[in-house]
């Protein structure tokens, strides 16, 4: 419920609540000026959370987050939550709420703090693929791929790119990863072959593209292991998945990043290489010998006549 002089009592919405935030920000203490970031950076952990957790997260006393609410006209900071989770469970709100927060904190803070905001967003959930439970998490993922006998790579739309860049790194060393590419409406088809023996790899996160859901079910349902890179303990792919590397998704743009499920194929690609030890090694000098050959990578003029007549 809303009581104050400066805001009146209108129904709000949680993009609301981010337009009333970044206009009162500016002239808040320092300490409810953190609390703010952490509301305007987090929303899904804002819905999620209990406030003493998201204090500790965000390095502050639980009193301060109550201080921010009553700062912005609420009675408590379960009122912010409350607007949050209202907005999880109404999807409409998501991309366009969210452009609307974005417009509004760029408009005020100008282009360099949204950016800066980015970036420290970013260094912040890289920094979390470091956490104990990941790397286990990690390291037992990059076991089943190195003992597969096909490893296939699904990722539809925004998650395109992760599994693209996933099977890039694996097939410099490996004839046995498979990406199931949509490209006139194939896509699954090679994984009709799949046994217990391989695995398959999904990308999805929030909101959940179907077509890679309804894939990964079909592996399951034939005994296919499934690895999923995906963005909550809630994603239906947890459920199915025999592995589940979770990444946050959240940004203070009004699109997610896949910035950490990008980083985190990298490093899964990086150790399931290490498990091949000469193998790999070999293979790669033979990836390198294929790519000079054809001249592959750009080379100075100097380098390319020389290159040429060693020939």
């Amino acid at each position: 419920m809303l009581q104050s002089d400066h805001f009146p009592t209108v129904p709000t919405t949680a993009p609301a609540i981010s337009d009333r935030i970044i206009k009162a920000m500016d002239a808040m203490p320092a300490q409810l000026q953190a609390a703010a970031r952490y509301v305007l950076e987090n929303p899904r952990d804002v819905a999620l959370l209990s406030m003493r957790e998201q204090a500790r997260r965000a390095g502050l006393q639980p009193a301060t987050m109550t201080r921010f609410a009553k700062r912005l006209g609420l009675e408590g900071y379960d009122d912010i939550r409350a607007l949050h989770a209202d907005a999880i469970r109404r999807p409409g709100l998501d991309f366009a709420g969210k452009a609307s927060a974005q417009v509004s904190t760029q408009r005020e803070r100008g282009d360099r703090a949204l950016a800066a905001d980015m970036a420290a967003t970013l260094a912040r959930q890289v920094a979390r693929l470091a956490e104990p439970e990941l790397l286990d998490a990690l390291t037992a993922a990059a076991a089943s791929l190195h003992g597969a006998r096909r490893i296939y790579c699904m990722g539809l739309r925004s998650c395109h790119a992760v599994a693209w860049h996933l099977h890039y790194i694996l097939s410099l060393f490996s004839d046995r990863v498979v990406l199931l590419d949509h490209v006139a409406g194939i896509g699954l088809d090679p994984i009709r072959t799949a046994t217990a023996k391989d695995i398959l790899v999904v990308a999805s996160v929030r909101p959940y593209t179907r077509a890679t859901i309804e894939g990964a079910q079909y592996a399951t349902d034939r005994g296919v292991p499934v690895l999923a890179f995906t963005d909550s303990k809630a994603s239906p792919l947890v459920r199915i998945a025999r592995h589940s590397l979770l990444v946050t998704t959240e940004s203070p743009s009004f699109f997610h990043t896949m910035t950490p499920a990008f980083a985190l194929a990298e490093m899964l690609a990086t150790l399931a290489a290490g498990r091949g030890g000469d193998t790999v090694a070999q293979a790669l000098k033979h990836t390198e010998e294929q790519l000079a050959a054809f001249h592959v990578h750009w080379t100075p003029k100097a380098g390319r006549r020389r290159a040429r007549a060693q020939a």
